[in-house]
């Protein structure tokens, strides 16, 4: 039975969350900014704002599914089959930020100059799996799957909270890495429409209360509520999806700041308005979701103070700046910016002809220059046209 804990354990445990939580939507958002010249980046999908105004009842509907399976099926049967599903989702998501934060401590030069592997599934020339990755990235994939394997198989109260934060923190890194907004636009309607999802689950009724609570899975960052990080006392808990929707709009800021940049490119030096003043109001609503919740001693839909502050921030900053016309009918990935990355992109990597696996699947060999030792047995290797990266034009 958890004891009542002093005032201080519960304000560091409220510290905790919020450091975590911050240090998520920072790295993910810079994780998000498209990187020139880098050859094993992926171009992901922009949510629209049809898919934002999908997204409450999509979100809904699943919420709403698991709820019901926990009560009619059990929860013991629920954690079983989702907790092997996070297992396998949790180990790209480990590797992926492993391989992020890699790349980030070693010189670009350094990265570029090791092998480069590609896997290619084709089907009847449809492209079903294209994955590109350095000789370092296979290197840290078995132990990325440790977190994983000691979040399934430990029991109970051994599944610890910094097993189950490194997790957590890896799923969100890796979701603000691919989960691109193409607009203010879209970012204020996703907001808007979770604000009024966020207060009916949680006021409205007890389903997300009970799914957080009752699912053990790493769907949430948690933190003791301890200075001596005992669990006695119990945790603080805050739900991914308060970190991963809030963190898009603000990874969207931090994007656009780049756009209006000189050189537009993340490794110099630029000024981020729009970025700082978003990630000031994340924290902002995010204390007040705190003092709330600790005040009244009930749970707080945390979307009903954050999904304000991001909003704000962004038309505060744009009329401040007199931007609001031109902010608002920007869109991520456009053409304008598409244009000037295609002045500027270096050499495409050299392609490799690939093997035949069967008659219908094709699988790609790894990608490495020619060299005079090669096998007669080699398929050609055909080079790509070579551009002379040309300076972008200051905005």
């Amino acid at each position: 039975m958890a004891t009542t804990p002093a005032l201080p354990d519960v304000l560091s445990s409220y510290a905790g969350l919020l450091f975590l939580a911050t240090t998520s939507i920072y790295a993910g958002s810079f994780a998000s900014l498209p990187s020139k010249g880098d050859e094993d980046e992926e171009v992901p999908e922009r949510i629209s704002s049809e898919d934002a105004w999908l997204f409450p009842v999509l979100a809904g509907g699943a919420l709403l599914s698991l709820y019901l399976a926990m009560r009619y099926l059990g929860p013991e049967w629920i954690n079983w089959v989702i907790g092997w599903y996070f297992a396998a989702s949790g180990i790209l998501a480990v590797w992926k930020t492993s391989t992020g934060l890699a790349r980030y401590l070693t010189p670009t030069k350094t990265w570029q100059s090791f092998r480069q592997w590609r896997f290619l599934v084709l089907e009847n020339s449809l492209e079903i799996v294209n994955l590109s990755f350095r000789t370092p990235s296979l290197l840290l994939l078995l132990p990325s799957a440790v977190p994983s394997i000691l979040y399934i198989f430990l029991a109970g109260e051994k599944k610890s909270a910094l097993l189950s934060n490194i997790l957590g923190l890896s799923f969100s890194y890796t979701a603000l890495s691919v989960l691109r907004l193409d607009s203010f636009k879209t970012g204020t309607i996703l907001l808007g429409a979770l604000f009024f999802y966020d207060i009916f689950f949680v006021f409205g009724t007890n389903v997300m209360v009970s799914v957080a609570t009752g699912l053990d899975v790493p769907i949430k960052l948690v933190w003791p509520k301890s200075l001596a990080f005992s669990s006695a006392s119990g945790f603080s808990m805050l739900g991914l999806g308060d970190i991963v929707i809030p963190g898009a709009f603000v990874s969207l800021a931090l994007r656009y700041d780049l756009q209006r940049s000189t050189f537009k490119a993340y490794n110099k030096p630029f000024r981020k308005p729009y970025f700082t003043s978003a990630i000031i109001a994340y924290i902002a609503g995010l204390v007040t979701t705190i003092v709330v919740m600790h005040t009244f001693k009930a749970a707080q839909p945390a979307l009903l103070y954050l999904s304000p502050a991001c909003i704000l921030s962004f038309f505060i900053t744009a009329l401040s700046r007199g931007e609001l016309s031109e902010a608002w009918a920007y869109e991520d990935g456009a053409a304008p910016e598409a244009k000037d990355a295609v002045k500027e992109s270096p050499p495409k990597p050299k392609t490799v002809a690939a093997m035949d696996i069967p008659s219908f699947i094709t699988v790609a060999a790894p990608e490495n220059p020619p060299t005079e030792d090669s096998t007669p047995e080699a398929q050609p290797i055909t080079k790509a046209k070579k551009r002379k990266p040309k300076k972008a034009n200051d905005d």
